[in-house]
C-alpha cells in the first residue's frame, strides 16, 4: 500500500481543565491492577500443533492485560473500558497489552488457565513471532500496544534511537545501576519510536514549531524579558538557532527562570484575553505554569507544535521528537522499550544534559495521519519496522466481515462494541470492548465481524514489514 499523503499540523483549544488535584506523575503504591476478561465465549474445536512450535498448542486467546497507575491518569476511561466500577481508586494511566519484562501481558485459556505471554514467546519464538521477526528482533515480541488515559499533562520527553539506545545500556549496565532504578534512563536496549492514535479528542506538543512561526509567537507575547531571546532564533532561523534556544532555555538558572516566567505567563494571558491568533498555545502554557510555576518546560513549551487531534487521527513520533501529552485517551504502539529522557515538568528523573544529546530539533509541522483506506478501515504507515497499527470500522447495522492474515504475531484490542473473531480451524471469540486477544505467528487466519448492531471497532497491532 502507499504511504501516507502528509498531512498538517493542526491548532486547537486547550484541553478541559483537570479537577482530580494531584500534580504527582507516580502514585507510590506499586500494586498493579488487571483487566479480567471474560472466559466463557471461546468455542473451538481441538486445537492443531503447528509446524516448527514445538508442541505449543494454539493461542487465539484473550489477555489479561496490567494497568499502570500513573498519577497523570484518569479514575474513570480505562476503568469504563473495562467494565467495571467508576471512579477507581487511583488515577489509572496506561494499559499494556505485549510481552515487555515490566509487565507482561497473560493468557487466558477457555479453561481459565493463565501464562506469562513473554514466557511462551520465550518457549517458542519461531512459532509465536515467526521466522523472520524472532530472528531480526532476537526473539523479542518488538511492539507494545497501549491504552492511554491522559488526565493530566505528562512530562517533556523524547526517546533515544537504536544507536543510542544500545549505547546508553550498556553504559549504564557496566555502571551497575538497577534497571528499576528512578534514575535509569536505558532500562532496554532498543529504540522507542511511537505513534499515538486519538480514540476521543486528544490534545499534545509534539516536535519543533517552524522558526518563522515560533518567532512570530514569541513577538506576539514579548516582554523586556523575552526579546533577547527572540532575537536568538531570529538571527539563526534554524535547527541550530532552535537547539541554541531551547538548550539556553532549560539550562536557565532558577533565579532567572523565577524572574522571566512571570512576564511570559501575564503576556500570555493578554495574549488570551485578546483573543490572538496563539490562543491554544498560550492557554497551554498558561496550565502548564500553573502546575509547575517554576520549571523551564513552561518556556521550552512555547517551541513545540500544538496539536489536537480527533478520534482516528494519529501522529508517528520517530526517535529523538520532543513531545509532551495534555489531555485525551488514544491508543498507542510503539517498539518494545521503556527508555525516556526528561527535561521538566515532571516529579521524576530529569536529565537535560542526555536529552539534549538524543532531541531532533528538525524544525517542521507534524503530519497528522488519517490512515490510509482498506478493506477494514485505516492502515496507518510509519516506516517503524517494529510495528504497525490498523484499525477497523463498522457502522451502525454493518455485519461485513473482514479476513485478518496471518504470518506475523498480532494483537487484536476492541474498543467500541462487540467483535466476533473466527478462525480457520474452527474456533470461535468474542472481544467486548476494551479486550484483547493475541495472535500467534503460527495461527490460521481469522475472520473479524462485529457480534451485534451497533458501532464496532477494532485495533489490529502487529509487527513492522
Amino acid at each position: 500500500m502507499n504511504l501516507f499523503a502528509p498531512g498538517c499540523s493542526r491548532y486547537g483549544s486547550s484541553w478541559p481543565r483537570s479537577t482530580s488535584g494531584s500534580r504527582r506523575e507516580v502514585w507510590e503504591e506499586p500494586a498493579t491492577t488487571r483487566q479480567l476478561p471474560r472466559n466463557d465465549r471461546l468455542t473451538r474445536k481441538p486445537a492443531r500443533a503447528h509446524p516448527g512450535c514445538q508442541g505449543v498448542e494454539n493461542t487465539v486467546e484473550l489477555l489479561r492485560n496490567a494497568v499502570r497507575p500513573y498519577a497523570w491518569g484518569s479514575r474513570t476511561t480505562i476503568p469504563e473500558l473495562l467494565g467495571r466500577a467508576v471512579p477507581a481508586p487511583h488515577p489509572e494511566a496506561e494499559l499494556w497489552m505485549g510481552a515487555h519484562p515490566g509487565d507482561p501481558s497473560r493468557i487466558i485459556t477457555a479453561a481459565g488457565e493463565e501464562r506469562s505471554l513473554l514466557e511462551l514467546i520465550e518457549s517458542d519464538p519461531v512459532g509465536q513471532l515467526g521466522p523472520e521477526c524472532s530472528r531480526r528482533w532476537d526473539n523479542r515480541l518488538p511492539f507494545l500496544l497501549k491504552i492511554l488515559a491522559v488526565e493530566e499533562p505528562l512530562s517533556m520527553q523524547a526517546h533515544p534511537s537504536a544507536e543510542q539506545s544500545a549505547e546508553g545500556y550498556a553504559r549504564e549496565e557496566a555502571a551497575g545501576i538497577p534497571r528499576d532504578a528512578p534514575n535509569r534512563n536505558y532500562p532496554d536496549p532498543t529504540a522507542k519510536p511511537e505513534l499515538v492514535c486519538a480514540l476521543t479528542e486528544f490534545h499534545a506538543l509534539a516536535g519543533f514549531r517552524t522558526p518563522d512561526r515560533t518567532i512570530k509567537l514569541l513577538r506576539a507575547v514579548e516582554t523586556p524579558g523575552l526579546a533577547k531571546y527572540t532575537e536568538l532564533l531570529a538571527a539563526q532561523p534554524d535547527a541550530d538557532g532552535m537547539r541554541a534556544l531551547f538548550t539556553t532555555w532549560i539550562t536557565l538558572p532558577q533565579a532567572t527562570l523565577d524572574e522571566l516566567l512571570p512576564e511570559v505567563l501575564d503576556a500570555c494571558v493578554l495574549h488570551v484575553k485578546d483573543h490572538g491568533e496563539f490562543d491554544a498555545e498560550c492557554r497551554t502554557v498558561l496550565e502548564l505554569g500553573e502546575t509547575h510555576p517554576r520549571d523551564a518546560g513552561v518556556l521550552a513549551a512555547l517551541l513545540l507544535n500544538r496539536l489536537t487531534l480527533s478520534a482516528g487521527e494519529a501522529i508517528y513520533l520517530p526517535a529523538g521528537n520532543l513531545h509532551l501529552y495534555l489531555h485525551g485517551t488514544a491508543v498507542e504502539i510503539l517498539a518494545n522499550s521503556d527508555n525516556i529522557l526528561r527535561c521538566g515538568l515532571t516529579p521524576k528523573h530529569v536529565d537535560v544534559p542526555e536529552l539534549l544529546r538524543v532531541v531532533d530539533f528538525t524544525c517542521c509541522d507534524m503530519p497528522v495521519l488519517a490512515g490510509e483506506p482498506s478493506e477494514c478501515g485505516a492502515v496507518y504507515h510509519t516506516g517503524a519496522p517494529e510495528f504497525e497499527l490498523s484499525r477497523c470500522d463498522w457502522a451502525v447495522g454493518d455485519r461485513g466481515e473482514v479476513k485478518v492474515p496471518s504470518a506475523r504475531p498480532q494483537i487484536l484490542l476492541c474498543t467500541a462494541g462487540r467483535v466476533s473473531v473466527r478462525s480457520e480451524d474452527g474456533r470461535e471469540l468474542e472481544l467486548r470492548r476494551g479486550e484483547s486477544m493475541w495472535l500467534a505467528a503460527a495461527d490460521p487466519a481469522v475472520q473479524v465481524r462485529p457480534a451485534g448492531d451497533g458501532r464496532t471497532q477494532l485495533f489490529r497491532a502487529t509487527s513492522g514489514h
